[in-house]
């Protein structure tokens, strides 16, 4: 996946604002997704295109388990969110869903790249490369039954062996 990084240098960003709570009645996933990061961003929906990332600190996704955030963001046009690490209920509903990939970074990467890069990530080599900088960094690889999960194209895709 190769796409550009919207940056919010801050940790615990959580599901209130990434979907404030007047939105979480809207079913349309195209209008909700003018919405995403409207809590902290009111210029998010005009700066994303489709296929961007957002990078972010540590406990992204923390608060309420509103399914709604990762819908938000991915109708957006987010494809993954790069932090240092997440709330596991965004995470799982990111995964479960297959809304858009959760990676978890380390500080190298979340000090090095900066709003505007152009990344490429790939997970099969669990690598990202900043193509603006340059740099290539690590990312944790995802456990066996996510990347199971992930390939499957979400959880009620996904078939045990």
């Amino acid at each position: 996946m190769k796409g550009h990084i919207i940056k919010y240098a801050r940790d615990n960003i959580d599901t209130d604002v990434i979907i404030p709570g007047q939105y979480l009645k809207i079913h349309d996933y195209a209008e909700l997704a003018t919405h995403a990061m409207e809590g902290l961003d009111p210029n998010f929906h005009s700066k994303v295109k489709d296929g961007d990332f957002i990078l972010s600190g540590k406990n992204f996704g923390c608060g309420s388990s509103r399914e709604h955030a990762p819908i938000a963001l991915s109708h957006s046009g987010i494809k993954a969110v790069l932090a240092l690490s997440f709330a596991r209920i965004f995470y799982r509903n990111a995964v479960d869903g297959a809304f858009l990939l959760p990676i978890e970074i380390g500080e190298d990467a979340y000090n090095a790249i900066s709003e505007g890069d152009e990344v490429n990530i790939d997970i099969s080599k669990n690598e990202i490369k900043n193509i603006t900088k340059n740099q290539t960094y690590g990312m944790k690889p995802f456990s066996e039954i996510i990347g199971k999960i992930i390939e499957a194209g979400g959880l009620f895709n996904y078939k045990p062996d």
